[in-house]
């Protein structure tokens, strides 16, 4: 019985990851390619602004109703129709030529990536205890980190045979054939392959309450919901502007080189990655310590700590950055250049890798447990 839940849940963990790594790189193929696009269809900073802002607005919409509709349908199939909904707008990109097209497809774009996460969570609760959970969501949400690092360098490659519409043309249809692939592969819980579907166990909670007697209305009243969708935003908007700005900020805010904006995204991702899976293994244990309750979360000790991390890393970020900092020299030095300066370290004591990851893991590491 062991074999068949491990065979199976290999499977499926596989499909998810190789499928939501594609969903993350066709959600940034426009940023990769860029500079080729605006070098052939004059665009400015206002019809960029349109094109992305038109994508992030319609993924906030999609991904509040794919969470209620993963509750109702299939999860399997609202994953593989996003993955292929995304890989058709991708290659219909890349036919177009006008700003007007542009953002409308990147606005679809926007909606079907929203069917890719919620999905993602209803079915690892399925197939994992809760012990369990928050490590391999951990390790799912590295998809993200794992298209983030390599995309760039994906695209640039590419683009030395291949013009833009190459490129966006060949990831949608990578898109498409995984999402049929993904279709096979996923399954929504155990019974729908003659297992037992596993318990997740009762919360603790007041006398006479259960979390099967809950109610939307419950729900929506409860203090806990409302505190951590706050400091969700909160976190996830640091995240966005890192991304999206961060490397901008530094070559025309501090004067920085292409080198230090390349380096500052290769650490975001090094760091999401490192720090995704601490959150995820550090949540669990405290899991399988205390227990779950209807009432607060063990996680959430994490949560603020790591939160305080992310403070305390963009204030170095904000603060000891300048236009002095080296611009070519070694990668970690780079890197950890805010914390030499803090402390007074020379550039050759500030290279160890240990104190780069205290600065770039906590805003991942709080995204994590959040969404865990």
């Amino acid at each position: 019985m062991a074999g068949g839940y491990g065979r199976y849940r290999a499977l499926i963990f596989t499909a998810m990851f190789v499928g939501y790594t594609l969903y993350y790189f066709n959600r940034k193929t426009f940023s990769f390619v860029m500079p080729a696009v605006m070098a052939e269809v004059p665009l400015g900073k206002d019809e960029l602004g349109l094109i992305t802002s038109s994508q992030s607005a319609a993924y906030a919409i999609s991904k509040f109703v794919s969470g209620v509709l993963s509750d109702r349908l299939s999860a399997r199939w609202l994953f593989s129709s996003g993955l292929l909904l995304v890989g058709l707008v991708n290659v219909l990109f890349s036919w177009s030529s006008s700003v007007a097209a542009f953002a409308g497809l990147w606005f679809l774009n926007g909606l079907a990536q929203g069917l890719g996460w919620p999905p993602c969570g209803k079915i690892l609760r399925k197939w994992f205890e809760p012990s369990q959970f928050g490590t391999w969501w951990a390790i799912l949400s590295t998809s993200m980190n794992l298209a983030g690092g390599l995309g760039p360098i994906v695209a640039a490659l590419v683009s030395l045979h291949y013009d833009w519409r190459m490129t966006l043309s060949f990831s949608g249809f990578i898109c498409v054939v995984v999402s049929f692939v993904c279709l096979v592969l996923i399954k929504n819980e155990p019974s729908d392959v003659g297992l037992p579907n596993i318990e997740q166990g009762p919360k603790k909670g007041k006398k006479g309450s259960s979390s099967e007697n809950s109610t939307l209305t419950e729900l929506l009243l409860s203090p806990y919901l409302w505190v951590l969708s706050t400091g969700y935003l909160v976190v996830f908007g640091v995240k966005t502007c890192c991304t999206d700005w961060g490397q901008l900020f530094l070559i025309q805010e501090r004067g920085q080189s292409m080198l230090v904006g390349s380096s500052y995204m290769s650490a975001l991702e090094i760091g999401g990655l490192v720090g995704s899976i601490a959150a995820g293994y550090l949540s669990d244990r405290a899991v399988a310590r205390v227990g779950l309750s209807n009432y607060g979360n063990p996680r959430h000790t994490l949560l603020l700590s790591m939160m305080a991390g992310m403070c305390v890393s963009m204030f170095l970020f904000r603060v000891t950055v300048t236009g002095n900092s080296p611009k070519e020299n070694h990668f970690w030095t780079v890197a950890l250049q805010p914390l030499a300066d803090l402390t007074g370290l020379k550039e050759h004591e500030a290279r160890c890798p240990s104190f780069f990851y205290v600065l770039v893991l906590s805003c991942k590491v709080a995204h994590v447990v959040y969404t865990a």
